[in-house]
């Protein structure tokens, strides 16, 4: 009677483990653990990357980094998360007390990464609801060199900097509301737990993913964008030789990209159970990944016709 007694007990036990909160599902996990691998490093750094080192011969050490480089740490990270069920500083702590200092360099690097990257999100959010004035940049159509200096000049506001000695000069007061605003978006997505934040990101995941096809189906559809993706995939062998750089460059672009080492991935794998597939977790994101910035490339050349 006992035992009987144990096995219902067990088969009630909560989705929460020491307090730790669960995802709501598994395709929660990936929507957001994709959706912080995801963002300016896929659809502008891939893309430029692949023009300057070859073409299509940039994604030979790309697809090694991937391999082995950063789909192992993602494991990595995924699997002590899940195990230890914390975040970094007690995952290395747990490891050995002396390791504390590693999880909480992680922690500092996400902060840092952070900070700017919310400036980022901030000057996005100016741009796009300038885009609905009436005299807004866009209305009679623009060249890609004036676009950049509508975004430099009104959208950052460095109209004002002196080009020999580029100090600050004042207080762009739009660009400090939209921070606020920024912040204030990012507080209400975590505020309510991990599973609203899990559900959340079916729209800030989804809706990049649908805009990415949307940009695409748009670019491949105008005059001369077969240049353009001709340019994509061409391959000019010879930078794997002559430019060494493009080596370390790649393994940079994988770790920025997927987001491993800032703690991120830790975190979210501390929110899975125990008997999670992490290595076939770690799969999906870091493959999600790589395929968004590929598919970006031929929305990005096809415009560049």
């Amino acid at each position: 009677l006992k035992s009987k007694m144990n096995v219902k007990n067990m088969s009630n036990e909560p989705k929460q483990t020491n307090g730790r909160e669960r995802w709501s599902s598994r395709a929660a996990f990936y929507f957001a653990a994709i959706g912080s691998a995801v963002g300016f490093g896929n659809v502008w750094r891939f893309p430029s990357l692949v023009y300057e080192y070859g073409g299509g011969a940039f994604l030979v050490p790309y697809s090694l980094a991937l391999v082995f480089v950063g789909l192992p740490i993602l494991v990595l990270e995924i699997s002590l998360g899940q195990y230890y069920e914390t975040g970094d500083v007690d995952v290395f702590g747990g490891i050995h007390k002396r390791l504390r200092g590693v999880g909480l360099s992680s922690i500092a690097c996400g902060y840092m990464l952070v900070t700017y990257y919310s400036m980022l999100l901030s000057w996005v959010a100016h741009a796009f609801f300038d885009s609905f004035g009436e005299e807004n940049a866009w209305g009679n159509g623009i060249t890609g060199s004036e676009a950049a200096e509508y975004f430099q000049d009104q959208i950052i506001g460095m109209n004002t900097l002196d080009p020999d000695d580029p100090k600050p000069t004042r207080i762009v007061w739009k660009n400090v509301g939209y921070s606020l605003f920024t912040w204030a978006v990012v507080y209400l997505c975590i505020v309510f737990g991990i599973k609203w934040t899990g559900r959340i990101t079916y729209f800030t995941m989804g809706l990049p993913v649908i805009l990415l096809f949307v940009m695409l189906g748009r670019s491949v559809s105008l005059e001369g964008s077969q240049e353009g993706v001709k340019e994509y995939l061409s391959s000019d062998w010879s930078v794997l030789v002559n430019q060494p750089e493009v080596w370390p460059k790649a393994v940079t672009q994988i770790f920025f990209s997927i987001g491993i080492t800032f703690g991120i991935m830790t975190a979210y794998g501390s929110h899975c159970n125990r008997n999670e597939p992490a290595f076939m977790n770690s799969c999906v994101i870091a493959i999600s990944n790589s395929l968004f910035s590929f598919v970006a490339g031929f929305a990005v050349f096809g415009e560049t016709r």
